[in-house]
């Protein structure tokens, strides 16, 4: 039986851990041949080894999102060895470094919506142009809850992610009539690095998991897999009749 992503091309940035990693062996399992990119070569490098291991096809590419020549290098090498990009995940993304509005900094601020926002745009602006002149394809953004509410402290993530959900509204306009597909992800607190980093850096690790464990209606973080099989969804053809959608998952976090 064929795969729900079978013989599509995907390319997931911030896929060296996380959400990222998970989306990555998600989609191979799948049938998709992916395409992973990372600062971290070596993490990056083990989850494209694991996804061969198990029968899948991977490879993993350096990359820093923030550089404009470095998408054109990444997006050049994957139509070289694949011809064709079908589904781009942006999953690159950073939490820490947050700051009090009346502590923060322009280095903090930029660095973040640098990652998670500028990042994503680039990688927009790179690859749909190749979806447009092959009549179609998927782009799925990672968002965040913190897109749609607020946190303290949290000012810049906060903002990075809002403009991730308003730049694929704004997208899926312009690209649906060329059959290209843009939707964001909104995830809870998932059990990854990134989140579990925040909790370490907080003045109190166990007391900030709990609070943060308590505004889950579903009473738990979240795992890796329940994000990555949602991304599966939008990347493949079930989702045919999305596009500018936010996929909310939370475990009830916005519920109330």
């Amino acid at each position: 039986m064929a795969g729900r992503v079978e013989g599509k091309v995907a390319l997931v940035t911030g896929g060296a851990s996380g959400l990222g990693a998970e989306s990555g062996r998600r989609l191979a399992r799948e049938g998709a041949k992916v395409v992973l990119t990372d600062l971290a070569a070596e993490a990056g490098q083990a989850v494209a080894d694991e996804i061969l291991a198990a029968g899948g096809e991977a490879c993993f590419l350096t990359q820093d999102v923030t550089d404009d020549a470095r998408w054109a290098e990444v997006v050049a090498a994957t139509m070289a060895r694949h011809g064709r990009i079908d589904v781009l995940v942006n999953s690159a993304g950073v939490a820490d470094g947050g700051q009090p509005i009346l502590e923060a900094t322009l280095e903090v601020w930029r660095r973040i919506v640098g990652i998670n926002l500028d990042g994503t745009f680039l990688g927009v602006r790179h690859v749909a142009p190749i979806m447009v002149a092959q009549g179609g394809g998927s782009v799925v953004n990672l968002s965040s809850i913190l897109g749609k509410v607020g946190l303290p402290g949290a000012s810049a993530y906060c903002a990075s992610k809002g403009g991730v959900a308003l730049l694929t509204k704004a997208v899926a306009l312009e690209l649906a009539p060329a059959g290209v597909r843009i939707n964001s992800v909104h995830p809870g607190f998932i059990e990854t690095p990134m989140v579990w980093n925040t909790f370490r850096n907080s003045e109190s690790e166990n007391e900030m998991r709990d609070m943060i464990v308590s505004r889950h209606a579903l009473g738990r973080l979240g795992m890796a897999r329940e994000i990555a099989d949602a991304i599966v969804f939008l990347a493949s053809d079930e989702s045919s009749f999305m596009t500018g959608s936010e996929l909310v998952i939370d475990g009830g976090y916005t519920a109330a």
